[in-house]
């Protein structure tokens, strides 16, 4: 049983707390949870607070270490944890990224209706499960050999979009178009590379899925507008990331730069927080390596983009045109990026780590997509398969405190296991569908880990963030459909 964590938690206001810099010699910064105080039980109820303290041990780490409400134990740093390093004197860490490289979400808007959708829901459902690969270790549709992996590396998105699998638009509305610059095949292992060969365009399990959903509720229409949200329409949800490519990555890069830490004199509380300096050999290597994770997941993401809209031209005997199909935002979990920000008045370049967490980034930022420029960056949130998801913007203000950066989700409260222990007996397929959702999975013991029950309520979540001005909500997603691996 996971001992409750009972370090010092200092209330700075009602959805803000602190781990102040002197709960351990050695933090170099305080910690800052981002949670309503009805969410406190949940995320005292393992160690994650104490790997907030332990990230601000980090060298170069700037301003505080920061950890969004959908807080859970993690390797290394928390799921749900921000940190920034100063590139000049910072370090970068897998532990901080994590082993599912750009674990992302991507939102596609339809114009069509529930009314539409509802009498051939279990046809498409079915029809998704059988055109998406999904489950462990499970292959795909495509093959690439080893020289048109370097090329997905390099191109990410992009690469899928030059062989037909999507549409320029699509890039367009993707963060970093697609692609991160960087990008290194010469630091992937051939064993990396064994793992990828045949998992583009491939779901894979656990959290992952793809989801049919209703707009519920619209809160900021001018935002929904410029989206394509409207109440009482279809969108559809993809959740999954790098597979085996980005596992392999990580893996390789913890045994090295585990290595090293006594090269530049870098001592921590933990060695899952395994790091080396950002503008050092192994950090370089490493970065052009987890590029590479992060393209593979954005070329997977477009490819599943691609087939889900062949399957609803399929079912509904239309072009994906006619019914509306369009991409919404792609947004990354599980990633380190350069950035420029401001700490204490003065632009500094830092390397912002986001694991389970979504950048947030204020209106005008030139990074935003034009079109999206006015709102504010989409955040897009999933919660679990029996309840809701939320379409949300980032702020000014998360640009002053986060780095830009807000939750990516509902964040687990149940472990796997305990999850499963506790379905032991139940119908969940029959207990979803009297929740008015139909699930398709490779087995029960993917419906039982993902349970409504295993999650924090993602409205809970959206509150705090929302409550501590970091995000600004657009719309509530209710699902209709779901497969997962």
């Amino acid at each position: 049983m996971e001992e409750k964590w009972k370090g010092k938690l200092e209330k700075i206001d009602n959805y803000r707390w602190r781990i102040p810099k002197d709960y351990k010699e050695g933090m170099r910064v305080p910690g800052i949870i981002y949670a309503h105080k009805k969410m406190l039980d949940d995320i005292v109820s393992d160690q994650a607070p104490e790997q907030v303290a332990n990230v601000a041990f980090l060298p170069g780490i700037v301003r505080n270490s920061l950890a969004m409400p959908d807080i859970h134990w993690g390797y290394g740093f928390p799921i749900g944890g921000v940190a920034a390093t100063d590139v000049r004197s910072g370090v970068i860490s897998p532990g901080g990224i994590g082993f599912d490289i750009n674990c992302g979400v991507r939102l596609l808007r339809t114009d069509l209706i529930a009314e539409d959708i509802k009498p051939r829901m279990a046809d498409i459902v079915e029809a998704l499960f059988n055109n998406i690969p999904t489950g462990v270790g499970k292959g795909g549709k495509l093959k690439v050999d080893h020289k048109e992996l370097s090329s997905v590396i390099l191109k990410g998105a992009r690469w899928a979009v030059e062989h037909g699998y999507g549409t320029k638009e699509d890039l367009e509305l993707t963060e970093a178009g697609g692609a991160m610059e960087g990008a290194n095949p010469d630091e992937v292992s051939e064993k990396a590379i064994k793992r990828s060969r045949d998992q583009l365009g491939t779901l894979g399990s656990g959290n992952h899925f793809l989801e049919v959903q209703v707009v519920e509720e619209v809160y900021y229409p001018e935002a929904a507008d410029i989206f394509g949200i409207f109440p009482g329409g279809i969108t559809v949800m993809i959740h999954t990331g790098s597979r085996g490519f980005g596992h392999q990555i990580t893996t390789d890069f913890l045994d090295i730069l585990g290595r090293v830490s006594k090269k530049y004199d870098i001592n921590l509380p933990d060695r899952q927080l395994a790091c080396a300096p950002v503008d050092s050999p192994e950090g370089r290597s490493y970065f052009g390596a987890m590029a590479a994770g992060a393209n593979f997941a954005w070329a997977n993401r477009q490819c599943i983009t691609h087939w889900i809209r062949e399957v609803f031209e399929q079912v509904f005997k239309q072009s994906s045109s006619s019914l509306g199909i369009r991409q919404v935002y792609d947004v990354a979990h599980n990633i380190a990026k350069i950035e420029k920000h401001k700490i204490n008045g003065r632009e500094l370049t830092v390397c912002v780590h986001r694991k389970g967490a979504t950048r947030a980034f204020a209106p005008g930022h030139p990074e935003i997509p034009a079109k999206h420029r006015e709102t504010g960056q989409a955040v897009i949130i999933p919660g679990d398969m029996g309840r809701y998801s939320f379409l949300a913007v980032g702020t000014e203000k998360a640009m002053e405190e986060t780095f830009g950066s807000a939750c990516h989700g509902a964040g687990r409260r149940l472990s796997r296991s305990k999850a499963k222990k506790i379905a032991k007996g139940k119908n969940l397929r029959q207990e979803m569908k009297d929740y008015g959702v139909i699930v398709r999975a490779t087995g029960w013991d993917t419906i039982a880990e993902e349970m409504p029950e295993a999650y924090k309520n993602v409205e809970d979540v959206v509150d705090s963030t929302t409550g501590a001005g970091i995000t600004r909500l657009v719309a509530k997603m209710r699902p209709l459909g779901v497969i997962k691996g």
